[in-house]
């Protein structure tokens, strides 16, 4: 899908070795780049691929021998820092969520962000009760498939969509019954801007957690978000710091 954004080739370099960049909707980009490129140049690459002017949000990932996750710092040689032999593979992924997403100027930005809600909440990030849920995945069906038709929709469609690490049956009719009667006519754009001001509004929003302990020695995450630090024990925040 992000191929309606994408601008034509790019001026060719002397090539050295290949790199991989999976970008949000899970296609890949693929280029080669000189050995002692530094990240800001794959980074301007994949922009100007993607006819993307809002960089500020975003950034590299990539995860090194030892299955640690990492930011590709864009001063800084690709090669040294990935202390692995190429070809390599990184991600396109959102580094500082915007405070309000609805906002932005690009429609491209927008569609990015709205693309890594899918995935932290898929990926059990964007945390939220059942009702919270259920809206946010039927905003995500009425984007991806427009209205409900019964005669494209038999019983059940919903469950062909994966919105949640897991889900129960009970939520999955919901989510099914917001999509047939409350969204009814409701374009795929203003789905995607109505689904980022629903998710903007939960308090794991942009929470990217990090596993420690608190005081007493039980299993906590902290995260840096869009309005300061929180500490979260399962889905619940227990401290915040603005």
């Amino acid at each position: 899908m992000l191929s309606r954004f994408m601008s034509g080739s790019v001026r060719n370099l002397e090539r050295e070795y290949n790199c991989t960049v999976r970008l949000l909707d899970d296609t890949e980009y693929t280029c080669t780049i000189q050995r002692d490129a530094k990240g800001q140049y794959l980074f301007d690459l994949i922009c100007h691929n993607l006819n993307l002017l809002e960089k500020d949000y975003f950034g590299i990932r990539y995860v090194d021998p030892d299955k640690q996750r990492h930011w590709l710092e864009f001063t800084k040689s690709i090669a040294k820092q990935m202390k692995s032999q190429p070809p390599f593979t990184m991600c396109l992924r959102v580094k500082f969520y915007p405070p309000d997403p609805a906002s932005l100027k690009e429609e491209i930005t927008r569609y990015l962000v709205f693309l890594q809600l899918k995935r932290d909440l898929y990926h059990g990030r964007l945390l939220c009760k059942t009702s919270d849920a259920a809206m946010l995945a039927a905003y995500i069906l009425q984007a991806e498939i427009g209205d409900y038709d019964p005669g494209k929709h038999p019983e059940g469609y919903s469950s062909k969509f994966q919105f949640f690490p897991k889900h129960s049956e009970k939520l999955e009719r919901r989510i099914a019954d917001i999509h047939k009667t409350e969204l009814i006519g409701q374009k795929p754009e203003t789905s995607e801007r109505n689904f980022l001001q629903k998710a903007q509004m939960l308090e794991t929003y942009g929470v990217d957690p990090h596993p420690c302990k608190d005081v007493s020695g039980n299993p906590a995450f902290l995260a840096f978000t869009p309005f300061g630090f929180v500490v979260l024990q399962g889905n619940k925040r227990v401290h915040f710091l603005k």
